[in-house]
């Protein structure tokens, strides 16, 4: 990941105690950027995540804790963040619950969940971390989606989930043309199945999920000066899948 330099700039990526999240901020930290690791519970795991963004060369690192869902617990992260670090001048949006049952046998409480951490929790965060790069001109807002969003498809056995990511992709561009011109782009990484999925199905694109890699080349090309132009923009990274059902 040679050439981008994010020396001066902190990052906060939800959810980066483990899995894509982990892999999404560590990669922020070889490029030098002051990262802050946010977790809900794991602790121990953002921790550890923390001192190895120093070993890869972060600039720095803090674990912060809060939960996405809820409003003053999303401004405290963010008031601990800017107290340490600075503005927060990046923000990607991973943290993300999935529901894979059938809708009607879902209880509301889990339908509401996944609805929850993957849409409100996507607009909480955005929404806190514009204030400050209105302020300083400069902003970069990277939201996690899925690959169905782009094609129209449904599947009734991931409903609430469906519908959430469905959600994010619609407002990554509502939001990037509400920041068009405030220096601040909004984009969005959709993947199908990544290497850390509990199961794969039977046939995969290309023989083999997304790996973590696949997924920090768009949050490279997004995060990039050069890419200052691009913004409402949605790069799905499943290996050009598109079954004929679902």
């Amino acid at each position: 990941m040679d050439g981008l330099d994010l020396e001066g700039r902190t990052v906060v990526v939800t959810g980066s105690g483990r899995g894509v999240g982990r892999e999404l901020l560590l990669a922020t930290a070889e490029w030098g950027a002051e990262t802050a690791v946010h977790y809900h519970t794991s602790a121990d795991a953002a921790r550890e995540v923390a001192a190895e963004a120093i070993d890869r060369g972060a600039a720095d690192a803090m674990t912060v804790q809060g939960d996405v869902t809820d409003p003053e617990s999303v401004d405290g992260l963010f008031a601990a963040i800017e107290a340490e670090l600075g503005d927060v001048d990046v923000v990607v949006n991973n943290v993300g619950d999935f529901a894979p049952a059938h809708w009607a046998d879902l209880e509301f409480a889990t339908w509401n969940r996944v609805l929850e951490t993957n849409l409100n929790g996507t607009y909480l965060c955005s929404r806190r971390a514009l204030h400050g790069m209105r302020e300083s001109g400069y902003g970069r807002i990277v939201n996690v989606g899925y690959a169905s969003s782009e094609k129209g498809l449904v599947n009734p056995k991931n409903f609430p989930y469906f519908v959430a990511k469905a959600g994010v992709l619609m407002f990554t561009r509502m939001l990037a043309a509400d920041t068009q011109d405030d220096e601040i782009t909004v984009n969005a990484i959709s993947p199908y199945v990544v290497e850390n999925s509990e199961e794969f199905p039977d046939e995969l694109p290309r023989d083999r999920p997304a790996s973590f890699d696949d997924l920090i080349q768009p949050l490279r090309f997004f995060l990039d000066p050069d890419s200052d132009y691009i913004s409402g923009q949605n790069v799905e990274v499943d290996g050009g899948w598109l079954p004929e059902d679902v």
